[in-house]
């Protein structure tokens, strides 16, 4: 999945939940792909294979299917309650 439009829509849906923040942080530290600062578009976003087979595991199909920024917002809240047990 090389489109990367999918972040615009995510980081929107992400900033209306200010609770999120952080642990959105968080995972994005944890799943920038290493280098990221060196490759356009200069954003840490996790490797794209990684966003393939994340894609592809959760809505099936061949991996082409944008990420759903509410699929994002839900995972970030059960990242939240898993950290705080």
């Amino acid at each position: 999945m090389s489109d990367r439009s999918w972040v615009f829509g995510t980081v929107a849906a992400v900033a209306k939940h200010p609770v999120l923040w952080p642990t959105a942080v968080v995972q994005v530290v944890r799943l920038a792909a290493p280098g990221w600062w060196r490759r356009r578009p200069f954003l840490p976003l996790p490797a794209p294979g990684y966003v393939h087979l994340r894609v592809t595991t959760m809505y099936g199909g061949d991996g082409t299917r944008p990420i759903e920024p509410d699929d994002v917002v839900a995972w970030l809240r059960w990242c939240r309650a898993d950290a705080r047990r």
